[in-house]
């Protein structure tokens, strides 16, 4: 980014503002002197990581040009460095739809994966020798940064991939992420960057040790730290967990009037060398470009021997095939791009031993054998608890009580037992017994013909009360903020509490008289339980927990009725003709509509202010795609996915959630998926561009 002439020249009005600073001679003419030297001594310590001033003259300067601009307001500019700390965050985050969509990538866990990926590549470009760009996969949380007129104006989580949660003001607090970046020389109008929010490992450890200090908890392990730090409220105390960023690619870009192309934006490699010379840190240093299949194996496998010795936390490598031209033509499915595969490193495995086995109860009465074992340190993360899933994998295992047994934790995340190591054990181990009653009610447990699962039939069993409760407050249903595990299983143990309708009558003169809970908690949590009352139809579908119906299937039973408990009166058949509904879903649905209990409840939710009307189902009845279904894929030239979406069913129609044979129309734009390809072999599937899909609503 900076020549060697140029640092030289900042170096030295570097000293020179020094002295300046020393005799109290700065002044309001120094303020841009000031701004420059404090970005290139930010870019040389948080991304060269190589300083060439002591951290008190930084500070001195700093603080200089922080008191010329509190005297004199007007000379405050976005880009400033000391805009970077903001006032704290009042409201929840706002959300924020990402230009492009930030898809998952493939995962590979040999090397077979990446010689089928390479394989596949080939065809589709008819090319016999690919050209990749490896980089390592950084193991934080993800964010998406647009910048426009050279300006950072946005900064977002990933979220589910087409909305994440505005949290700009947290990200200016990194320092590695650059509040403005020339992107005007590239001839650039607007930028989306995407990258990995970081800690590394020597401030992780840090900050713990400094929170055990303070009597509070450690955190548990650098990328959730680094994700939920993005979530905090309190820009300052962001700023104290010293994040960094890595930003690995250009989402989306728009030209300036009159420009061309850069040829930096014609393969990512260029890409990644255009974003380290505009002032990030991208993975320009780890980065390789190769040719050949075999020679990524290769660097792959030579970066995961040194893995332990990097700074920062990674999880595998990223493979990317380096043009442009040719990831456009590979496209992406509606979950991954083709274009690219990450390579995911062998699972880190510890042993311990087996102390106990607890059965616990869950929302639907499955019993879920919990394996308590001796805390054990596995790739970053302490584990002392891990799901057995069922009696079978107890009896496949041959698992017992006192057992040495090897830990692993799959994909770095989810820890799970390997096996028992047999030759250890000292003859006083003992066999694990599954309960035949529940552990919390005690009645019989059940299991059927089909299932590896038992379950407490007992729908009133006091375990499965609360789970229900839980997943009904939770982030994805009803999403009642402040209303978390903990609160559920007190209010239900004081009494408080004693089913889904109660939540909605809570006593909140008792509640404010309890310790923890005062004014501001309650009137938050008061107010997040009103604002439910307003969420959609589906979202209260998928809260009520009914068995094998998740958030896609409540989105189609949700447009299927005017009023919910019009699925009392739906008999299995014609649940069964419901997309994605087979015997099974049906049989569940129907299961729950029969229950006087579950009726009963959906009345007294109604009383309570829930909508459990379909309005878009009673104002679309007669619109002018009234009984038919469609689909969207690909880019659509003028409309946002979400906007058509909603023109479908405000006109009477239905979206389905893939190609089959109840689709009826599957609307196309640029680079359409592999639903076009499912759809072109289904005849009765038309296939329509978006123009015809705008004549279809505006025809009279």
């Amino acid at each position: 980014m900076y020549s060697k002439e140029i640092t030289q020249q900042l170096q030295k009005l570097t000293a020179t503002l020094i002295k300046k600073q020393a005799a109290g001679s700065i002044n309001k003419k120094d303020t841009d002197d000031l701004r420059n030297v404090l970005r290139f001594h930010e870019y040389r310590y948080y991304v060269l990581n190589d300083p060439l001033i002591a951290d008190y003259e930084y500070d001195q300067l700093y603080k200089a040009l922080e008191k010329i601009e509190r005297d004199n307001p007007e000379l405050i500019t976005a880009d400033s460095p000391t805009q970077r700390v903001a006032k704290g965050l009042t409201k929840d985050f706002p959300a924020a739809r990402h230009l492009v969509p930030m898809l998952s990538l493939d995962n590979s866990y040999n090397s077979e994966d990446l010689i089928d990926f390479d394989r596949k590549a080939k065809e589709l470009t008819g090319l016999k020798e690919m050209e990749y760009c490896v980089e390592p996969k950084f193991d934080g949380g993800s964010i998406s940064l647009i910048y426009e007129n050279d300006l950072l104006v946005r900064g977002a989580t990933r979220g589910d991939g087409v909305e994440g949660d505005e949290v700009t003001t947290n990200i200016k607090q990194i320092r590695t992420i650059p509040l403005s970046a020339k992107f005007s020389d590239y001839g650039l109008q607007q930028v989306e960057t995407r990258g990995e929010v970081l800690i590394n490992k020597k401030n992780f450890t840090k900050y713990n040790e400094q929170l055990v200090e303070q009597g509070l908890a450690p955190l548990a392990n650098p990328r959730n730290a680094a994700s939920g730090t993005l979530r905090i409220k309190d820009p300052a105390e962001v700023a104290k967990r010293n994040l960094e960023a890595f930003v690995y690619h250009v989402s989306f870009f728009l030209l300036s009037k009159g420009k061309k192309l850069p040829k930096e934006l014609t393969n990512h490699s260029d890409s990644l060398q255009m974003l380290w010379d505009l002032g990030f840190r991208s993975p320009q240093k780890e980065k390789k470009v190769l040719k050949g299949i075999d020679a990524v194996i290769k660097y792959c496998n030579e970066f995961e021997v040194k893995r332990d010795g990097l700074p920062y936390e990674i999880d595998g490598m990223v493979i990317k095939v380096n043009d442009f031209a040719l990831q456009d033509k590979l496209g992406m499915t509606s979950h991954h791009p083709r274009w690219a595969i990450a390579y995911k490193f062998k699972a880190r495995q510890g042993t311990s031993k087996l102390l106990n086995v607890e059965f616990q109860v869950g929302r639907t009465g499955s019993i879920t054998p919990v394996a308590k074992i001796q805390p054990v340190p596995i790739g970053g993360v302490t584990v002392s608890s891990i799901s057995l899933f069922n009696e079978d994998v107890i009896k496949e295992k041959d698992l017992r009580i006192g057992d040495t047994v090897l830990v692993e934790r799959a994909g770095d995340v989810i820890p799970y037992i390997v096996k028992s190591l047999v030759d250890v054990r000292k003859g006083n181990e003992k066999k694990i017994h599954f309960p035949k009653n529940c552990p919390v009610c005690n009645s019989k447990l059940f299991k059927e013909e089909e299932e590896a699962v038992w379950r407490c039939i007992n729908i009133e069993c006091p375990a499965q009360v609360v789970e229900r409760i839980i997943h009904f407050v939770s982030k994805d249903a009803m999403d009642i903020r402040g209303f978390g595990d903990a609160n559920v299983r007190k209010f239900y143990e004081l009494g408080l509490l004693k089913d889904i309708p109660g939540i909605y009558k809570l006593d909140f003169d008792t509640i404010g008289g309890m310790e923890g809970f005062g004014k501001k908690s309650v009137d938050n949590l008061q107010a997040a339980i009103a604002n439910s009352k307003k969420q959609p139809l589906h979202r209260l579908i998928f809260a009520l927990g009914i068995r094998f119906v998740g958030e896609t299937t409540a989105k189609t039973l949700a447009q299927t009725v005017k009023h919910l408990l019009d699925f009392k009166n739906y008999s299995m058949e014609e649940l069964q003709t419901l997309e994605d509904v087979g015997p099974r879903v049906a049989g569940s649905i129907h299961h729950f509509f029969s229950n006087r209990d579950n009726l009963r409840m959906l009345e007294q939710l109604e009383k309570s202010g829930l909508q459990l009307k379909n309005e878009k189902k009673q104002l679309a009845s007669g619109g002018n795609l009234k009984g038919l279904t469609f689909l969207f894929t690909g880019t659509l030239p003028t409309l946002k996915r979400s906007d058509a979406e909603a023109m479908v069913e405000e006109n009477g129609g239905q979206i389905l959630s893939g190609v089959s044979t109840k689709l009826n129309y599957l609307v196309v734009g640029e680079d359409a998926g592999s639903k076009l390809e499912k759809a072109k072999k289904i005849n009765s599937v038309k296939i329509i561009s978006e123009e015809e899909f705008l004549q279809m609503i505006s025809k009279k």
